[in-house]
């Protein structure tokens, strides 16, 4: 079995990043997004290392998971938290191990950086599979509800 391998995103992998986001919402969320908006997203945080950055899990050269890192300054750790956003594991990949390795190198980078005070992610509420993977992790579920006000477009994408 082909080792997988953690890299970060360059800017020639937007379009895979962006294929594997649109996937990923028409497969959690049955919604269909916009491919230059999502395109054009990409591009924004491949271009703005301030914005986060993505980490891609390869086999034998080809992407087969990934991850988007963003930043959220807490106050009252003086500190970050990691946000593990747009996480895709390629149908044919998972249960082979592809979520566990991206998880655990952001872990392990995360650790490793003292400015950052820890990891968090959010899950669609019937997203279960998901759910049941994040657990397995480690992780628990957060004592915070989320709420938002969404200025986008009327289907919220």
């Amino acid at each position: 079995m082909p080792e997988i391998t953690i890299r970060r995103a360059h800017p020639q992998d937007a379009e895979v990043i962006a294929k594997n986001n649109t996937a990923m919402a028409k497969e959690t969320e049955d919604k269909h997004l916009d491919q230059d908006t999502v395109r054009s997203g990409v591009n924004q945080a491949l271009s703005n290392p301030h914005r986060g950055f993505y980490l891609l899990a390869e086999k034998s050269g080809r992407v087969v998971g990934q991850t988007l890192i963003t930043p959220e300054w807490s106050d009252w750790r003086n500190a970050d938290f990691w946000w593990i956003q747009s996480v895709y594991v390629d149908p044919k990949e998972r249960k082979t191990g592809v979520f566990r390795t991206l998880y655990q190198h952001v872990l392990k980078e995360a650790e490793q950086d003292t400015q950052v005070c820890g990891l968090r992610l959010y899950v669609h509420r019937d997203n279960r599979r998901a759910q049941s993977v994040y657990r397995s992790l480690g992780m628990d579920r957060a004592q915070y509800e989320m709420f938002e006000v969404d200025f986008s477009r009327s289907d919220g994408y």
